[in-house]
C-alpha cells in the first residue's frame, strides 16, 4: 500500500475542502456528486491508478482514466493537482476566463491528465472501451477505468457500450458508476428509475461488484479487487454506493446540491467541517 488509509482518508478531505472552495469561488460548478466521489478519486489516483505525471495522451503502459460525468470537474481537478499534474494555485481559476480548468474538462487547453473532452452525458464507457481495444491491438495489459453516474445511465448510448464490451472481451476495463440516487431534478427514481442495475449488466455479461464509496477501506479494497478479476473474458463493473455531498452536514443527500454553489455563509460552514491537512491552495 502506498498511503495508510488514514493518510488518503486526509487527502479526501483537502479535495473536500478544494471543492468546495473552487465551486464558491466562481459562484458555479458541481459540488454535490464532487464530494460524494472524493473517496473514490483518492483511492483511485494514489492508490490503485498506475499512472505517470509525466503526461502522454498515448499513456501507453499505463493505466487510463475517463470521467464519464464530466461535470463533477473540480473533484478531479483538485486529485490531479495533489497528485501533482500542475500546481495546485491553478486551482483558484477555476471556471474563469482563460482557465485550463473549465466547468467541463476539454482537451484544447491541454491540462494534463485530461484525454477526453467530457460532460456531454452517456459517452464516456464508450470511449474508456475504445481505449481498452486499443490497449490490446497495442500488446498493452494496462488498465483502463471510467466513472459514470448513474442519472447518465438514462442514456441510451450507455447500453449499446455495456452490450458491446463482454461480447467482445473487453476485459482489463473496470467502469464505476457513482450510485447516489440522485440527478439534476430529483432521485433518479422519480425521473426515470434504474431498477437493479447489477441484474442489468450480469444479464449483459459484466462481472459485477458492489462497493461503499465512501468508506476509504471499502473502495480502496473494492478497486483492488477489481484488477484481480481482470484478464478473465469479462469487463468489470464497480457499483459504488455514494451520498451526494458527503463530507458537508447540509449537503448529504440532497439533489438541490447538484450544481448550487454555497455563499460565504454556506461556504464557512462546509470549511469548518473539512480538515485542512495538505494545505489549502
Amino acid at each position: 500500500m502506498k498511503h495508510t488509509i488514514k493518510e488518503l482518508e486526509d487527502i479526501a478531505s483537502q479535495i473536500r475542502r478544494d471543492i468546495v472552495r473552487m465551486v464558491h469561488g466562481c459562484q458555479s460548478g458541481h459540488p454535490g456528486a464532487s464530494l460524494g466521489c472524493a473517496d473514490f478519486f483518492t483511492a483511485l489516483y494514489f492508490e490503485v491508478l498506475n499512472h505517470k505525471t509525466d503526461f502522454t495522451m498515448e499513456g501507453k503502459g499505463e493505466d487510463l482514466f475517463f470521467l464519464s460525468n464530466g461535470h463533477i470537474s473540480p473533484v478531479w481537478y483538485s486529485t490531479l493537482a495533489h497528485a501533482g499534474y500542475f500546481e495546485k494555485s491553478e486551482l483558484a481559476t477555476f471556471r474563469k476566463l482563460d482557465s485550463r480548468l473549465q466547468g467541463h474538462p476539454t482537451t484544447h487547453e491541454h491540462l494534463p491528465g485530461i484525454r477526453i473532452a467530457s460532460g456531454s452525458l452517456g459517452q464516456g464507457l464508450s470511449v474508456a472501451i475504445g481505449a481498452a481495444l486499443a490497449k490490446k491491438l497495442n500488446s498493452d495489459n494496462a488498465h483502463v477505468f471510467a466513472l459514470l453516474g448513474d442519472g447518465e445511465l438514462q442514456e441510451g448510448q450507455n447500453w449499446e457500450a455495456a452490450m458491446f464490451a463482454p461480447f467482445n472481451k473487453v476485459d482489463h476495463l473496470i467502469a464505476s458508476v457513482d450510485y447516489n440516487g440522485q440527478q439534476i431534478d430529483g432521485p433518479t427514481s422519480k425521473v426515470l428509475a434504474l431498477d437493479d442495475l447489477q441484474a442489468k449488466f450480469e444479464a449483459f455479461g459484466w462481472h459485477v461488484i458492489n462497493t461503499d464509496g465512501n468508506d476509504m477501506q471499502a473502495i480502496v479494497e473494492g478497486l483492488h479487487y477489481a484488477k484481480t478479476l481482470t484478464g478473465k473474458g469479462k469487463p468489470i463493473l464497480n457499483l459504488m454506493s455514494t451520498q451526494m455531498g458527503a463530507g458537508v452536514d447540509y449537503m448529504v443527500g440532497s439533489h438541490k446540491w447538484h450544481g448550487t454553489a454555497p455563499n460565504d455563509e454556506q461556504l464557512a460552514s462546509a470549511l469548518a467541517q473539512l480538515p485542512e491537512t495538505l494545505g489549502d491552495y
